[in-house]
């Protein structure tokens, strides 16, 4: 073997076996870490070229040695989404503002940058159809709860800023949330881990809601159970994704589009459910599902059932795990 291709060739070895063993739940890997560290990459290049022409055994084994450690942070180390090296964002804390960490009430257009907010959307009678978009990567999302209100959520932010609008489309609300980095210049060299971002939703269960998520690196975990879903959209790189859903309108439509993601779905036992999958190398896990071509899945009963979820699952490297409850 020519010793120019050990190095890609172990760098490819290692991330497929990598890959392996996550989707087996043998290890754990933090795939989000190939965004925030890719500077590692130019680490190995540049060992690499250094020892282009220098084909002496020890000169092989500080190449093999940097691709493993720097592979080995690259995937294991939980360096939390907060942190990124790619430009206009950044690895330093802010100094703390006492003004920033009060808690606020918002409506309409609202921009908050460090501290504790909360967002409130108030319920109308006339809210039928309520549309709640989602962007924005570096964030962990959480809902469960209702809320008397059309729309809540407490944030909790770090060199992060949420930004909340609403509007009405006919019999539509509408609803925008998304994270955006801070353009913030006070940076001190103090690490505080339990700094984060994260945005805790609450949402009326009267309405029939549409969710749409557009994010990068995030972890989402949404207990959808309590509510009326028409639609759920989930588009996400290097994500968590866990979605309960509760019981179908006459058609409850879920689209995921993830790259290297886990994606996990929970559906009730007696709702009948079809998944049609284009996955490439993505590995699944359907449980009750019976297997009706190369592509799709359906529960028992699916054809004649009245009401019926339909997930539609689109993804490159991805684990997807649809469970019933």
């Amino acid at each position: 073997m020519r010793n120019d291709r050990i190095i890609p060739g172990l760098i490819l070895v290692l991330i497929g076996g990598l890959f392996l063993l996550h989707n087996y739940g043998l290890v754990y890997v933090h795939w989000s870490n190939f965004w925030r560290l890719w500077p590692i990459f130019l680490v190995i290049g540049g060992v690499n070229l250094i020892f282009a022409h220098n084909n002496s055994p020890w000169a092989t084994v500080i190449k093999v040695a940097v691709v493993v450690i720097g592979i080995g942070i690259l995937v294991f180390a939980n360096v939390g989404d907060r942190y990124s090296f790619w430009p206009g964002s950044y690895v330093f804390n802010s100094h703390d503002d006492d003004d920033d960490d009060s808690d606020s009430t918002h409506t309409g257009k609202v921009v908050k940058v460090e501290g504790n907010s909360f967002y409130n959307e108030p319920y109308t009678a006339d809210a039928r159809i309520a549309q709640l978009n989602i962007s924005g990567g570096g964030t962990t999302y959480n809902l469960s709860d209702t809320t008397n209100q059309l729309f809540s959520a407490n944030t909790k932010e770090f060199l992060g800023e949420y930004e909340f609008n609403h509007s009405k489309n006919d019999s539509t609300y509408v609803l925008d949330f998304s994270m955006k980095q801070t353009k913030s210049h006070h940076f001190n060299w103090k690490r505080d881990n339990k700094k984060s971002n994260e945005a805790t939703f609450k949402l009326n269960p009267n309405p029939e809601w549409e969710i749409n998520v557009d994010a990068g690196a995030t972890a989402l975990d949404f207990d959808l159970s309590k509510f009326k879903i028409r639609k759920v959209k989930l588009d996400g790189g290097a994500a968590s994704f866990k979605v309960k859903l509760g019981q179908p309108l006459a058609v409850t439509n879920v689209d995921v589009s993830a790259g290297m993601a886990d994606v996990t779905f929970s559906i009730p036992k007696n709702a009948a459910c079809r998944i049609t999958m284009d996955s490439g190398f993505s590995s699944h896990q359907f449980d009750g599902f019976t297997k009706k071509d190369d592509d799709s899945y359906e529960t028992p009963g699916y054809s004649s059932a009245k009401n019926k979820i339909l997930v539609n699952i689109d993804g490159a490297m991805a684990n997807f795990k649809v469970t019933r409850y």
